[in-house]
């Protein structure tokens, strides 16, 4: 069984790291320039108990379609909770210009904020599904993280989480604006990525794979397009209206309205040929989707 080296604190995260003792025990800014790289950071794994923003500067040129853009201000990479984490090997100079912010659970726990997390979406996204700033983008960005590092240094008092739970929800809020304008700015590479989408869900309830394989899953629509499940469906939404699942729910009401018009084939039959495990669970979906019973729907038609 493969061995992952678990770290629950923020305390325990800037140990690895070769700094002093957070100055908030559920949120740290760390500036790279900081940090003291040391081999025992490397060729483990790791699995952290907290969320991460962290910015990295590159000068990158990024072709979405056959249009450029240009991101010399940095790109956000975001992680959550539970996730793996490799370095493979010490690199030869660090980037002194980035930073990360790790803040955990128990810090937003009892907020909106914390009900809410999960509709950012981003925290879940590949590392090749960043977010890229402009440089007004960077500027809000770092405001935010400012107004943040300031409360943090500040004796806590009653009102120290509070602040810093507001200046964190205002800092994601501008994520996800800010993903929403990198959606738009990747139009083309979006339908490119919907008309798979499409492709891949007709050629899938045409055949017989549905009842080899059961229902795709939003795992398998995004490994076949190779993205995260929630940056597809984010993507999708923003394209079309509607999410994976609702893509994926659209194509198979669509094949069981023709097997039901097209064919003798019993309603627990259709379902079975449609992946269903169990025939209730197709009558409770297609009655959700269509206003009415499957049966009832062949007896209308």
């Amino acid at each position: 069984m493969e061995e992952f080296r678990e770290i629950k604190s923020i305390s325990q995260m800037h140990h690895l790291l070769g700094l002093n003792k957070p100055m908030h025990p559920a949120i740290s800014l760390v500036n790279m320039k900081d940090v003291k790289l040391s081999k025992e950071l490397f060729n483990q794994k790791y699995i952290w108990d907290f969320y991460m923003i962290s910015l990295k500067f590159e000068n990158c040129e990024l072709q979405y379609g056959r249009q450029y853009y240009d991101f010399e201000e940095g790109t956000l990479v975001f992680s959550s909770p539970g996730q793996v984490f490799e370095a493979k090997k010490l690199p030869e100079t660090l980037n002194e210009n980035g930073w990360a912010l790790y803040f955990h659970s128990d810090l937003i726990q009892k907020s909106d904020l914390g009900k809410n997390i999960k509709s950012y979406g981003f925290f879940s996204y590949k590392s090749n599904e960043a977010l890229h700033l402009s440089g007004k983008e960077k500027e809000k960005i770092s405001r935010c993280i400012e107004a943040i590092e300031d409360e943090c240094q500040q004796n806590i008092d009653k009102h120290s989480q509070t602040v810093i739970v507001s200046n964190l929800e205002l800092l994601l809020n501008y994520c996800n604006r800010f993903y929403d304008r990198q959606f738009y700015t990747r139009s083309t590479h979006q339908q490119d990525v919907v008309e798979k989408i499409e492709e891949l869900l007709v050629d899938f309830f045409n055949s017989e794979k549905s009842t080899q394989q059961g229902i795709p899953t939003v795992k398998f629509c995004a490994d076949q397009v190779n993205l995260s499940p929630n940056y597809l469906s984010d993507l999708l939404k923003k394209e079309t209206g509607k999410n994976t699942q609702e893509h994926i729910h659209f194509h198979l009401i669509e094949k069981a309205k023709n097997l039901l018009l097209s064919s003798n084939v019993s309603v627990s039959g259709i379902a079975y040929d449609l992946g269903f495990e169990y025939p209730q669970s197709f009558g409770t979906l297609f009655k959700k989707k269509v206003g009415m019973s499957p049966n009832k729907y062949r007896q209308l038609n």
